[in-house]
């Protein structure tokens, strides 16, 4: 059974960074990777998940060739579920990630937003702006979630691209109107993403 609160989290972190693995005809799994600077963020996923989950996180080490360099994340994965294969239909096509039809929905509540920005999400400094990096999405569907954004919690982001991929951009009243939405969900070891200390008047 999947609760309110974990069907929230699963929904902002398939917007994010996880993934759904098919298994069988209606069935999927979710993988949740983080790396190991965020090893208190995937541990509270899992907490929130826990009853979903086939075993606690795992520290995995990686090596990329190309730098000569290697990795450490941590893993985890819930059981196979026809909920989650509901999910697998709704976000992905054909194998690619897609914005879901129903996003609209899907984006109702704060701690959507909050998973979502806290996986994908980042601060510049430089340009005191907030950053929420995207999968490829195509034209059509980037737009789809610019109107659901808009239409639910009146945020009004520019959509830029860095390294061919799309990134919705908070600056001024839109980055304080994403804090004012996210702040009170965003767990302690992650509120770096929106301090901006003494220049944002959204309180953080």
């Amino acid at each position: 059974m999947i609760l309110k609160e974990q069907r929230l989290i699963i929904w902002g972190t398939l917007l994010g960074d996880a993934y759904l693995q098919k298994t069988g005809k209606k069935n999927a799994r979710l993988k949740i990777e983080h790396s190991a600077k965020q090893k208190d963020y995937i541990f509270w996923k899992y907490e929130k998940l826990k009853n979903l989950a086939q075993d606690k996180p795992k520290l995995i080490k990686r090596f990329n060739p190309k730098f000569q360099k290697e990795y450490y994340y941590y893993r985890f994965q819930t059981h196979s579920s026809p909920i989650l294969g509901k999910y697998k239909r709704w976000f992905y096509k054909e194998g690619k990630k897609v914005v879901p039809e129903n996003v609209k929905t899907i984006l109702k509540h704060p701690l959507v937003l909050a998973v979502w920005f806290m996986d994908d999400g980042s601060i510049d400094t430089k340009n005191k702006c907030l950053e929420i990096y995207l999968p490829k999405y195509d034209k059509e569907g980037i737009e789809k979630l610019l109107k659901a954004l808009e239409e639910i919690h009146n945020l009004k982001p520019k959509n830029r691209f860095k390294k061919g991929y799309p990134v919705l951009v908070f600056c001024s009243k839109e980055r304080d109107k994403l804090i004012e939405i996210i702040r009170d969900y965003v767990i302690e070891s992650i509120r770096y993403k929106i301090s901006f200390g003494p220049v944002t008047t959204g309180g953080v």
